[in-house]
């Protein structure tokens, strides 16, 4: 298969290659005729479908998305669009066709809807096919990239080529080179366009200047013709100073680059393969299939450099190659082409185990994955199925594995589809061999007579000795074994047997010497090499080969021809055959780099120049593709040998350029396709003589260190390039700007420094080089300047235009070039924000060139900044200009730094935050949101809450479902809007009922000490107790110190003063009560003078506030008790030992049996209690308030 680089090019490439084998065990493709014969159930296969590509030309009326499949049931139909579901009956401008997938978009004007990629679902019962992706494309045209190309300069006789580079557009695509007058460039064996489109030429002659060389691409699918702008052909005709003639040189490939390449075709395509030769004289291109034939059907166009196989098939696989030649030498590419076939159907028989193999090969590498049915593999799990990659495996595999199994290999160049249908099923045996057929054999020959049969699973076949494939092959036949005989197949499904014929004839000839034969007048005489069968209709072969009274006759033996060659003489009824086998002397590795070139000789000896020529060593198979000279000089780096020249592998000399007063010697080494060969061994040494200077110094460099001086560099003459001894450089400069004269000073080193100039002033400069030869050649000027100074004047007119809270754009006015003593190298703009205690930091912004404003970005807003401008040259900074304040106006403030969850319980959680580091304003508040999380991470609906107190930095969050995950977002806001979002998570806690563990008593006459474990965390414990069977209508309060009670920890409670009364006391005494009674009234007396000054202040606390007003649990008793304690002032009674919890905040206690205290309960007699819990826990329950209460920490 092939993989087209994207749908609507005009030039495609094979990118990925994707083979889908099918191996199983006892498993078989179902021939056509069991299908054609037995009504077996099949899987659906897609038998048509539209192109990859289906483009909407302008000019079609209608465009159809086909989609044809087979199948027993008959498939029906589906499409998706962009991978979603698409039915093209709900839209009534799309017409559908009775039984078939296929639909037509009508061409209405309005086809962009219609747009994307389509694909195809064929289904029955026994599975689903899918057709390859399908994408619908409106095109547009085509244009060339409008450039004026450069001149191509090129000498005569030599090769060059022409660019087209045709713009992406709709195939099929026509490509013309022609003149502007659109006259067609006529082509010829020398003059050729490529299959890419462009032109090229084995070698330049003096009619191919022109200037008007024009390539058009045409579009014919959308009428369109573009063209590209003309190029030019300069042919330099001026003659080698050694001959007048062009010179000759053997041929070489300018298209395919390479000894070999590789061809990838799907069965069906066609075969296209270039060859484009360049040389002198003009090569002519050969073709040849190696050891057969070429392809009867193939053609060849283009002057013979393109072979075309149309319709390929499996037969036309093998390795072809092209051979350009003329008088001088020969140059050859092989093209390894592989063709890959469809595939078939798979029956592999109940039980058995099923391989199924996807082979996919690409640059990248593509990935493989499967589907089954249509539906990706993992969506469709099966118990004895499992997936290694590019293989899956059934094992034990039962009817209902039977599916159509999709493999789809992509990489970035796109995707490739293929359907294998595997059916797991039992058939009882079908003789496909014909019944009744008669075979001839030959006394003392072998027959074979065919019983082939088909069943699933494999039938045993009786009769005399059998193949696999259940034929029956008779040895050595004799008169006695003609006759009839019978083929019986037989399975655990049934049998079948089919007859036969067998005659039996006299000895027809015999082959009794290799080039001698006798036999009777019905025969053919053929040659094979290695097994395959040498014919004469091509090319090579009629030059090569030849046949003569039997014989065969080689000329041109070379590597390739050795082998065991075979006779073959044959009759209807017999054949027979003798061997031998050629051996070619010689090395035979094909695989080899090149020998090394050999009679290395010196020619032409010149001053500057020498001609050099050699002997091509042994290619071995692999022409030459370029030879590399190098040469080593005896004086500056003796043994160091360095490339001085390649030329190209059809070239054996070569005039070499050489520099004065060097003593050369000279190697050269040949290079093909499998590397570089050896060396030869070096010339006799050459020494030239001395000579002036060829060339100047380059690479010259003016700088100004110093307002006052000049400094010049460049780069020296390398040593063999001094041509002589006695090497000087003449330094030569003058002012530009004035009428002077050259100054001029002789120096051997490759510096010089003018002093005493004016501060940046422009001088033309030139270097010469010299030695005792003489003076090299008129230098070239150059330009520079003296040394700078710092700018003298600063910008003017500094403005500033605020943009917004973080940017300005700063204007001014340039400074005049005379005060930049210098290059300007741009200005620098410096902000520097003013704080309440100090400036802050300067930051520069520079910006390079000759400008007058720019944008200043970076700035925080709400703030207060003077700005400067200055300008700077490559000395340095300028003065800066005159400060100009300016503030930014408000923003959004940064994120916050901290945002934290402090506390979580099972409806609470307790949020903490710093305010942003740089409000960018005046804050405002906070925007608080959260929402719940799923554990799918779906969100529920945003809750927001707007604290609009910007000194808030706590806040708690109440009536939140317990065990359940939040997400808290938390922005700070001013006036202008809200800055970034910061995110919190947690997940409140399980929801518990209170639980007293161990709860035990010690009571003696006058205190009793209780103690418990708590089940759970608590904050709070309640405590009453009853006095001659009435409960206490008070409670008594006892905090944890640690703020929450911990689960498992004891706790316990002293009490003393209570209990005294029931035993009698100081508390039955008058002075007693008369001192609590003044106490009380004190007590009072500063409570009430409390209460009046908060009122006053209009500010209390809110634990205050709980004081004045407490809830229905804390309100006093009835008269009837006695005892009026509490402990909602976190003190214990007088005279009780301190509880080890009464540092507990109150809260909700869960089941204590405070919520008893505010009725007149009763106790039955033997203790147990006799009170309303169920209406009590309703009436709280009454109270409570449903909405989400947020309190402020």
């Amino acid at each position: 298969m092939w993989l087209q680089r994207s749908p609507g090019l005009a030039a495609v490439q094979a990118v990925v290659i994707c083979i889908c084998a099918f191996h199983a065990t006892t498993a078989m493709d179902i021939p056509l005729e069991v299908l054609g014969h037995v009504n077996i159930e099949q899987l659906p296969t897609i038998t048509a479908q539209s192109p990859s590509s289906l483009i909407a030309f302008p000019f079609d009326e209608s465009f159809p998305m086909t989609c044809e499949a087979k199948g027993n049931p008959e498939p029906e139909f589906r499409w998706t669009k962009n991978g979603q579901e698409f039915d093209p009956s709900l839209d009534p401008r799309l017409m559908k066709e009775e039984h078939s997938g296929t639909f037509v978009i009508p061409n209405n004007g309005n086809l962009t809807e219609y747009q994307g990629t389509y694909r195809c679902f064929a289904s029955n019962k026994l599975g689903t096919a899918i057709s390859k992706e399908i994408e619908f494309i409106v095109p547009n045209v085509p244009k060339f990239p409008k450039e004026t190309p450069a001149p191509v300069v090129v000498e005569e006789g030599q090769p060059f080529t022409l660019k087209c580079d045709p713009p992406n557009g709709i195939p099929p695509l026509q490509i013309y080179w022609m003149t502007i007058n659109l006259q067609h460039i006529e082509q010829d064996e020398r003059v050729s366009m490529g299959l890419n489109g462009d032109l090229y030429f084995s070698h330049a002659v003096e009619k191919d200047s022109r200037r008007d060389y024009c390539c058009f691409a045409h579009f014919p699918r959308i009428r369109t013709i573009v063209q590209k702008n003309a190029m030019s052909v300069i042919v330099k005709t001026s003659r080698c100073c050694f001959t007048n003639a062009i010179l000759e040189r053997r041929p070489s490939l300018l298209m395919p680059s390479g000894g070999k390449s590789e061809k990838q075709l799907v069965k069906g395509e066609d075969l296209k393969l270039e060859c484009i030769a360049e040389g002198y004289p003009t090569p002519q291109v050969e073709w040849v299939k190696m050891d057969r034939q070429l392809p009867v059907k193939a053609t060849l166009e283009s002057h013979g450099k393109l072979l075309i196989v149309p319709r390929v098939e499996q037969k036309d696989s093998g390795k072809y190659m092209c051979k350009a030649k003329n008088p001088l030498g020969e140059a050859f590419h092989y093209f390894t082409v592989t063709i890959e076939g469809n595939n078939n159907i798979q029956l592999s028989m109940i039980g058995s185990d099923v391989f199924i193999k996807c082979s996919a090969s690409g640059s990248p590498r593509p990935t493989t994955t499967w589907r089954v049915n249509g539906v990706p593999l993992q969506e469709s799990p099966a118990a004895n199925r499992k997936a290694f990659d590019d293989t899956i495996v059934l094992h034990n595999a039962k009817p209902s594995d039977s599916a159509v199994y999709q493999c789809e290999a992509s990489n970035r160049h796109g995707t490739l589809l293929s359907n294998a249908n595997i059916m797991i099923m039992n058939l009882p045996p079908m003789i496909l061999t014909n019944n009744g057929e008669d075979y001839s054999a030959v006394e003392g020959k072998g027959v074979m007579m065919h019983c082939k049969v088909f069943s699933s699973p494999p039938s045993t076949i009786s009769w005399f000795t059998v193949h696999d494939n259940g034929s029956l092959e008779v040895y050595n036949v004799e008169k006695g074994d003609m006759g009839q005989y019978t083929c019986l197949a037989k399975n655990t499904e049934g049998s079948s047997a089919i007859d036969a014929m067998l005659y039996v004839k006299g000895k027809q000839f015999y082959l009794l010497e290799m080039f001698s034969v006798s036999f009777s007048n019905d025969f053919e005489l053929l040659w094979e090499k290695d097994d395959m069968e040498i014919t004469l209709n091509y090319t090579e072969n009629s030059s090569r080969f030849t046949f003569q009274d039997g014989t065969l006759h080689i000329v041109n033996v070379s590597h390739r021809d050795q082998g065991v060659y075979t006779c073959v003489a044959k009759t209807p009824v017999d054949h027979d055959t003798a061997s031998a086998l050629i051996m070619v002397l010689g090395e035979s590795t094909y695989e080899h780099v090149p020998d090394a070139p050999e009679n290395l000789v010196l020619s032409e000896h010149k001053s500057k120049s020498v001609k050099l020529k050699w002997i091509p060593g042994d290619d071995h198979n692999s022409s030459t593709t370029e030879f590399i000279i190098d040469y080593e000089e005896s004086k500056w780096e003796p043994g160091n040998w360095k490339e001085l020249l390649r030329v190209p592998g059809n070239h054996n000399s070569a005039v070499l350029k050489l520099h004065g007063h060097v003593d050369y010697r000279f190697r050269v080494s040949a290079v093909n396709d499998v590397g570089k060969g050896p060396p030869s061994q070096p010339t006799e040494r050459y020494k030239t003589p001395p000579a002036a200077p060829d060339k100047n110094p380059e690479n010259i460099k003016i700088e100004g260190h110093l307002p006052h001086e000049m400094d010049i560099n460049w780069e020296p003459l390398l040593p063999i390039e001094h041509n002589g001894p006695g090497l000087e450089y003449k330094v030569s400069y003058r002012r530009q700007d004035v009428e002077e004269d050259w100054k001029e000073h002789t120096v051997k080193r490759h510096s010089f420094v003018v002093r005493n100039t004016p501060t940046f002033v422009p001088y033309e400069i030139k270097i010469q080089a010299k030695n005792h030869q003489g003076w090299g050649p008129e230098p070239k000027i150059v330009t520079g300047y003296s040394g700078e100074d710092f700018p003298s004047a600063a910008p003017d007119d500094v403005a500033v235009e605020v943009m917004n809270g973080s940017v300005v754009k700063v204007s001014w006015t340039r400074v005049h070039k005379d005060k930049l003593h210098g290059h300007l190298g741009g200005y620098r703009v410096i902000p520097q924000k003013q704080t309440f205690k100090s400036h802050g930091d300067k930051h520069a912004l520079t910006f390079p060139g000759d400008r007058s404003h720019a944008m200043v970005p970076g700035l925080t807003p709400f703030s207060e900044y003077s700005l400067i401008v200055m300008t700077f040259n490559g000395r340095g900074n300028g003065p800066g200009s005159h400060p100009v304040n300016f503030k930014t106006p408000e923003g959004v403030p940064e994120k916050n730094p901290v945002f934290r969850v402090t506390d979580v319980q099972r409806h609470t959680v307790s949020l903490v935050w710093d305010p942003p580091m740089e409000p960018n304003g005046i804050l405002t508040g906070y925007l608080l949101e959260y929402q719940l999380i799923n554990d799918t991470e779906e969100v529920g609906p945003l809750q927001t809450i707007d604290i609009s107190n910007p000194d808030t930095t706590k806040w708690i969050l109440r009536d939140l479902e317990p065990v359940s995950k939040y997400k808290f977002y938390l922005r700070s806001c001013t006036t202008v809007g809200c800055g970034p979002v910061v995110s919190e998570e947690c997940t409140t806690t399980l929801e518990t009922i209170p639980v007293l563990l161990n709860v035990s008593s010690a009571v003696s006459d006058s205190s009793a000490n209780i103690s418990w474990i708590s089940g759970g965390e608590h904050t709070q414990f309640y405590i009453a107790y009853m006095n001659h069977r009435k409960l206490c209508r008070c409670k008594h309060s006892i905090k944890c110190p640690d703020e929450k009670a911990k689960a498992s920890q004891s706790h316990r409670a002293l009490f003393s003063a209570g209990l005294a009364s029931i035993h009698g006391g100081i508390s039955t005494q008058g002075w007693f009560i008369g001192l609590m009674c003044a106490i009380a009234v004190l007590t009072l007396i500063v409570l009430i003078a409390c209460f009046v000054n908060r009122n006053k202040g209009g500010k209390y606390s809110v634990k205050e506030k709980e004081d004045l007003h407490p809830d229905v649990e804390s309100q006093g008793m009835n008269d009837d008790t006695f005892c009026e304690y509490s402990d909602n002032d976190e003190k214990p009674l007088k005279g009780s030992q301190h509880s080890l919890s009464r540092e507990i905040k109150a809260g909700d206690s869960g089941d204590s049996l405070v919520d008893y205290g505010d009725e007149d309960a009763q106790f039955n007699e033997d203790g147990s209690f006799i009170g309303e819990y169920a209406g009590r826990k309703e009436k709280r329950a009454s109270t409570e308030i449903k909405a989400t209460v947020q309190t402020s920490a």
